[in-house]
Formats: C-alpha cells, structure tokens, sequence
C-alpha cells in the first residue's frame, strides 16, 4: 500500500514558502490597520444554514461547492467556503455596531471549497479580506476599493487592473431581473443546464457563465435598470476613485459570484491569470445580507483576496521575499559528553535574539558543519570537551572561514559580531 498524500486540490505550506506566507499576512495587517480596521476570526465551520440564507441557495457554492457533514448531534455544519458571511455574523452577534459604526474588521484563513483545481486555485484555500460594517455611503466604499489598491501597491505586484460596476439596490435588480428574463428565454435552449437551472432562479447568474459567455454579449445592460438614487450613488463612487487616483475600468457585466452583493461591486484583475480565472480578489456592497441572515438592516462592504493567487504573481514578479534560514548559529558539541554546555550556550544565544539550531547528536564535527551551511546558518559555536573544561567555546564564522575561542560571558558579542560582519 502507497503512503499516504494530501488530498486533491490541497496544498502543504514547507518552511522554504513560510517567508513570503508571512511577509504577504503582515502587509496586509498593516495596511488594513492603518486604516482603523482590526482583526476578527471567526470559525472555520457554521451551520450550514447561514450559508444558503447568505451566499444564496442557486449559486454555485450552495448548490455545488459547499463542504457538508452532519456532527454528532446531528446538526448541519459547513466549512466556510467564503469569509463575508460569517464575519458578519459574529459582528452582528456580539452587537458590535452598537458601539461603533461602521465596525471595521480584517480577517485571514483557509476557506473551502469543492471546486475544480487550477492555477493558483485550491479546494482549501486561504483569504486575505476586510469588512466595514453599519455603514452606507460613496466613501466608504472609496475606502475600502482604495485599501484593496493599496495592499496589492505594498506587495509590489504590478499589471492590476481594477473592474468596477454596480449592481443597484433591490427594485433596481428587479427591473433587472425581468430585463435579463424577457432576453434569455428565447435563447434558453442555447443555454448550458446550469443556466437554464439559474436563470429562473437568479437571472445575474447566467451573466457570470463562461460557457455561455457568446450570449450575454447582447444581453441589457444593468446601467439602463437603475435608479436615480442608485445611479448618483454609483457616480460619487467614481468621482471618490478619481480623486483618491485610483485607476479603474467599468465593467457592466461584472456580477461578482455571491447573491448578496448590492451596489458598488468590483474586481482586481491580473494581465497573467487569462481566461475565466483572472482575478486577484474582489468584493463590493452587501446591503440586504443582514435582514438575509435574520438580522436588522445593516449596510456593509469589504473584499477579499486569494493568498495563493497573489504569491503566484508575486514569486514570478520576485516582490515575494525569498526562502529564510533556518537559524543564525548552530552550536555543536563534539561529543555527547558536552551536550549540557553546548545546551547552555544555546541558551545564551537564544535570550540574547540569535536565532539558534543545538545539534547535540553523536554525528562527526564535520557532519554537523555542512548541516550549519545546509540550515543557513552564518555562525556554529563548537564545544568540545576542552572548551567544556575551561567554560569556553570556540566561534567559528562560517562566512569568513575564520575561528576563535571565547570565554562563555564573551560568546554572545563574539557571535554578535560575528553576525554584523557577515552582513555588511
């Protein structure tokens, strides 16, 4: 029997990718953070129940993707296959806009769902997002499209095209709605099963369908269903944009792949993800999803990014940062028997900021010399059965080819510098 592997459409994070995993989560902390927004997690499982009433039962990720089971109790959980909902959730929950409003909130963690592996696309993947919650008006949507442009700007990712649309309010996507049914009824034979399935339930979800792209090209336009109000709202969305100089594209087709989206809706997309796959990250306007989810009206707004998608880009564009070492220094003891004072060196080390690998295995000194320069390392302190004698080391800069014994009060400095010449 085969030993056993990850399963399809996963992936594992190993220690040469750990640098730019966490380089690509602390960019986007600071900048959400510098914009007032702070951290929410919220579980990796819901009932699943707060995903069909909030993703939207004909989408998709209800219908398709959503990964179910059945706990001991014999209630309904689902592995969250997107963040908004369940963030949203936990903010209305624990009343946080009561206290303030909008409740501004970042998040991280994997998501999950059963969809086709492809480039840069898992069946657990991981999101980078954020949520301004409680509040409806043009600048905060500005707000929260600008941070988007702003974190991809601090990754250093270039070639991002940002797409925007709206997708009005709920009288708006009605008149829509019927639009969009009295042009694809005649058409419904052409249509693919899942369209024709949507199209009775959620007509805005055949426009999403790249089979059926060649038949929405003359599809009505949302533009000519909307409101004053909406189409107001839409355009100090614009101006807000263009005054914070953030470049973008209209996009009258784009729908955005959830039901609870509303308003402002808008896309990043990359020149080198081609196809039906393009898109960096996204979000838009969810006014409506509260009362969906059983709670009071409450307006709000946020994106989401797809981590692996944005390493990808960032490895070949080499802005992601390369593959750490191990350690600064590794100390060795020759034998065994000086396996408690390398221990104690190593301790040393550690409390004074190096990072520090002990190798007190029964291996030859030259053994564990080329496993110093395997792990990075720049120094290796050796303690031999002398040294442990006389409460010394020997530091040995593996840079420089060059060595010395110290006294052990001396040893930290002496590695120290050891450390500051090797990087100059």
């Amino acid at each position: 029997m085969p030993p056993p592997s990850a399963p399809k459409g996963t992936h594992d994070l190993l220690p040469d990718a750990s640098a730019a995993w966490r380089w690509l989560h602390g960019v986007h902390a600071e900048v959400t953070e510098l914009h007032g927004y702070r951290l929410v997690d919220t579980p990796m499982f819901e009932h699943t129940e707060l995903f069909e009433r909030g993703v939207g039962t004909g989408t998709d990720v209800v219908d398709k993707e959503m990964y179910t089971f059945t706990d001991r109790g014999g209630r309904s959980l689902t592995l969250r296959p997107e963040g908004t909902v369940g963030v949203l959730r936990a903010v209305l929950e624990h009343r946080l806009t009561e206290e303030v409003r909008p409740l501004r909130a970042h998040y991280a963690g994997p998501m999950f769902r059963a969809d086709r592996p492809q480039k840069g696309r898992y069946r657990q993947f991981h999101q980078v997002g954020v949520e301004a919650i409680g509040e409806r008006a043009p600048a905060l949507d500005v707000e929260v499209v600008e941070m988007g442009r702003r974190f991809l700007d601090a990754l250093g990712i270039t070639g991002v095209g940002l797409q925007l649309n709206t997708l009005g309010d709920l009288d708006d996507r009605l008149r829509y709605r019927e639009a969009l049914l009295g042009y694809y009824r005649p058409l419904v034979d052409r249509l693919c099963d899942d369209c024709r399935r949507r199209l009775e339930i959620n007509p805005l979800r055949v426009l999403d369908c790249k089979r059926d792209q060649g038949l929405s090209v003359e599809a009505p336009l949302i533009t000519d269903s909307l409101s004053e109000a909406s189409t107001a709202y839409f355009a100090a969305v614009q101006e807000g944009l263009v005054a914070a100089r953030v470049p973008f594209s209209l996009n009258p087709r784009l729908v955005r792949g959830l039901d609870y989206y509303a308003h402002t809706a808008f896309e990043y997309w990359h020149s080198s993800l081609q196809g039906a796959q393009n898109s960096l990250g996204g979000g838009g306007r969810y006014d409506g999803l509260a009362e969906a989810l059983g709670f009071p009206a409450t307006p709000g707004i946020g994106y989401a990014f797809g981590v692996e998608r944005l390493l990808l880009i960032a490895g070949e564009q080499g802005t992601a940062p390369a593959a750490e070492p191990a350690c600064d220094a590794v100390v060795c003891s020759i034998d065994p028997a000086q396996a408690p004072a390398a221990a104690e060196v190593a301790r040393l080390l550690r409390a004074a900021g190096v990072r520090t690998v002990l190798d007190a295995s029964d291996r030859k000194i030259d053994r564990k010399l080329r496993t110093a320069n395997r792990l990075g390392a720049r120094v290796c302190v050796i303690v031999g059965e002398e040294e442990a004698r006389e409460g010394a080391a020997t530091v040995k800069d593996l840079g420089r080819r060059t060595e010395e014994r110290h006294a052990a009060e001396r040893v930290v400095d002496a590695v120290h510098g050891a450390l500051r010449g090797n990087a100059a």
